[in-house]
């Protein structure tokens, strides 16, 4: 009897240890980032245990390794850090480059390069596009227009598409080439992608698998844009967003057909930020032209306009004029960068704005911008002079909590600022780190309480 009460508290006991077992593993369970703006494309970093303030000396840069030249962010995944450059050989051309990296050594583990021709190509210092990980695959995309599939143990070729040879995309009839910046997109067996092909193909589908064509979308007779393509839930379906210069369109992933498309006026092809979801709404932000926001009908996949700025100019700016900053909308309130740097508060009903601050880029400049990831109630945003700042958003006010340097800004803005270069490259925040790049070197810095 005693003996079976031993083995019975000895089986209680084990069960107990791997229950705590499996709650420690969730609970310490790092996060991966394997898109632009992490999974789902939302912008928000969910982990815990990360730190209230940056230390007076700075962050722990536990690493960093040389990489190239591009605006490409990385992405990281089970282990692995994703990441894009470019090395000019001969102007215009030059070469590209996928690069994967150890995550905790930051070791290069592998390389894969393709030929490029950046002719005709504006801001031509690299990729643009963020890696996207899939599983056992990596999807890259370069800025002239070579789409590959690798697989993420070594970069070996899986498959490959060229938008320029394969599909028709032709960059010397847009009206302003900024190149290929979209990063493609996962949905189930497809991969999604913004390729300005011919007929019809502005928007294809391939299988992720083999590169196989699964279906083709929209007329390619208007510019691009460098729009990130989202999937949103609204109307009791699943809604593929894809904002072009002229007009933001809705489309069935599975099928391609569309099911609803608004004008929307974008000066310069400036199709920057992201869209962003918040319930029924869907906004949008663009440099000349301003907000837009929608609202989703929640009975079929329908929208129509809710509010929109009434703003043309870049200076006289009514509401968000944003140039790479994606907002975030927390509550009734939006909150973002402007044309010029201003931080901003709008209130998401109306749009009329509640107050704004040139603290996050300490300039009003052309162009200042930044970009920003929701952390429970706080906002980590990147400002392009290579600083890292953490804000708590408040309809009452700008409210600092903390500010470090980070990363040395390298790239060419093409106007005067205080710097002379920025940084203009999304970062990746997974497991309590952040991972961020310019066109010197890519590091990993501790955001985590205790250091590590």
């Amino acid at each position: 009897m005693r003996r079976l009460m031993s083995s019975l508290m000895a089986v209680r006991a084990a069960l107990w240890a791997a229950i705590f077992m499996t709650v420690t593993v969730a609970v310490s369970r790092a996060d991966d980032w394997p898109e632009i703006r992490g999974k789902g494309r939302l912008g928000e970093w969910n982990e815990t245990g990360i730190l209230d303030k940056f230390p007076e000396g700075g962050l722990k840069v536990l690493w960093r390794t040389p990489i190239r030249a591009g605006y490409s962010g990385p992405a990281v995944a089970d282990g692995r850090v994703f990441v894009l450059d470019y090395v000019e050989t001969q102007r215009p051309r030059g070469t590209e480059r996928a690069v994967a990296l150890d995550q905790k050594t930051g070791k290069i583990l592998w390389t894969r390069e393709w030929p490029v021709d950046y002719r005709g190509i504006s801001w031509p210092v690299g990729p643009r596009a963020t890696p996207t990980v899939d599983g056992d695959r990596v999807y890259v995309a370069g800025a002239d227009g070579k789409l590959l599939c690798l697989n993420v143990a070594n970069g070996d070729v899986i498959w490959k598409k060229d938008y320029v040879t394969d599909y028709g995309a032709d960059r010397l009839k847009w009206a302003f080439d900024w190149g290929f910046a979209s990063s493609p997109i996962v949905d189930g067996g497809r991969l999604i992608c913004l390729v300005g092909g011919r007929p019809d193909a502005k928007v294809v589908a391939f299988d992720k698998m083999t590169g196989r064509e699964i279906w083709r979308a929209l007329s390619s007779d208007s510019d691009l844009g460098v729009a990130q393509p989202i999937i949103i839930t609204a109307g009791g379906s699943r809604q593929l967003i894809i904002w072009y210069p002229g007009a933001v369109a809705s489309l069935d992933p599975i099928t391609g057909k569309t099911y609803w498309e608004q004008p929307y006026k974008v000066g310069a092809s400036m199709t920057v930020a992201m869209p962003v979801q918040s319930g029924a709404q869907l906004f949008f932000t663009t440099f000349y032209n301003g907000p837009l926001m929608l609202t989703l009908d929640q009975t079929k996949p329908a929208a129509t306009v809710l509010w929109k700025g009434q703003s043309d100019s870049e200076i006289q700016t009514d509401g968000l004029h944003a140039v790479i900053t994606t907002p975030v909308i927390i509550g009734d309130c939006i909150y973002g960068l402007c044309s010029y740097g201003q931080f901003r508060c709008l209130r998401a009903k109306t749009g009329e704005r509640v107050w704004e601050s040139q603290a996050v880029t300490r300039e009003r400049a052309r162009w200042a911008s930044g970009l920003i990831v929701r952390n429970g109630d706080r906002l980590f945003i990147n400002n392009d002079r290579g600083e890292l700042i953490i804000v708590k958003p408040d309809a009452d006010g700008y409210h600092e909590i903390s500010r470090t340097n980070l990363i040395k800004p390298t790239s060419p803005p093409q106007n005067r600022r205080e710097l002379v270069d920025v940084n203009w490259s999304h970062p990746a925040y997974a497991n309590r780190h952040i991972y961020a790049r310019n066109d010197e070197e890519i590091i990993c810095a501790s955001l985590a309480a205790d250091g590590t």
